[in-house]
């Protein structure tokens, strides 16, 4: 097997990356591992790295609302595979990380040992799940797998715009934040309810609460 010779890790935790760090040395001990800690400074890694081989995501990364995160770099760069590492490993959670894209869940709970096998399949061009959740998650829900099919049309600047919409920005607003005109904002708000297949923002922002996943609950 060919390993991988880059990843990028997008984890907030410092010890966590540390510890998935450590495990990629089993996979490729001279690998190079770029890491980030916000969903904004993952785009701009992945910007600058086009050439990864893998990125390891957390679900719950500052600046990500839920799967947002995964659809944005998977619309980014459709061709680096995306392994998600999340505390929430509800089977749900995991059918739908599948169903927009990843090419695995890895949970968080997971051994270093764990961790390496599942990069190393997921480099062979496998989806990996843990067995246990791999039984339990069963088939994609057909509605789900529509949203998961219009979503993944958007282009990334259009995510920008309805993760924009969910925070309750307005046109103007967005326009500052992108630094683009308004009227390029009101066609790209068109463009996201035709593909979402509704008829108002309000309704695009419900839409969207679908890619909202509850963060893992902390332990006492």
């Amino acid at each position: 097997m060919a390993f991988a010779q880059k990843f990028i890790v997008a984890d907030d935790h410092p010890l966590f990356r540390a510890a998935l760090t450590q495990a990629l040395r089993q996979v490729a001990p001279q690998a190079e591992i770029v890491e980030s800690d916000t969903m904004a400074a993952t785009t701009e890694v992945v910007t600058r790295h086009p050439d990864a081989d893998l990125i390891l995501l957390d679900l719950h990364m500052p600046g990500a609302h839920g799967f947002s995160g995964l659809i944005q770099l998977r619309g980014q760069t459709p061709e680096i595979p995306v392994a998600v590492i999340s505390g929430s490993d509800e089977p749900h959670v995991v059918r739908r990380a599948i169903d927009y894209g990843a090419s695995g869940f890895i949970p968080k709970s997971a051994s270093l040992t764990v961790i390496a096998e599942a990069v190393g399949e997921i480099l062979d061009g496998e989806i990996w799940l843990p067995e246990d959740l791999a039984k339990a998650i069963g088939e994609s829900d057909e509605e789900d797998t529509r949203f998961a099919e219009a979503i993944a049309s958007l282009t990334p600047q259009q995510f920008r715009v309805l993760n924009m919409l969910t925070e309750g920005l307005l046109n103007k607003q967005i326009a500052f934040e992108l630094n683009v005109s308004e009227a390029t904002i009101k066609a790209h708000v068109t463009a996201i309810l035709r593909k979402l297949g509704v008829h108002s923002r309000t309704q695009a922002v419900i839409a969207a609460q679908k890619l909202e996943v509850e963060p893992p609950k902390v332990e006492s």
